[in-house]
């Protein structure tokens, strides 16, 4: 099923999708696999099939430094 925001994650047959190693038990986390022709696609773990978003490794890498740099604490 499209979502009126595009892209789900059935779209994306063949990515190996990873958690983070910090991730709870209980599954709320997001999951990351990197585009064949660059770029990054995030989705909820919790529905695999749903939507997900993709973003240009420049942007990807800008918001994973300032997470890790407490910027949105």
């Amino acid at each position: 099923m499209r979502r009126p925001s595009g892209m789900v994650a059935s779209d994306l047959n063949g990515l190996r999708w990873r958690k983070s190693r910090y991730s709870s038990p209980q599954g709320n986390c997001v999951e990351v696999a990197a585009l064949p022709r660059g770029g990054v696609a995030v989705r909820d773990s919790r529905d695999p099939a749903g939507p997900v978003l993709i973003f240009s490794h420049a942007a990807w890498k800008a918001f994973t430094q300032c997470a890790r740099q407490g910027v949105f604490d």
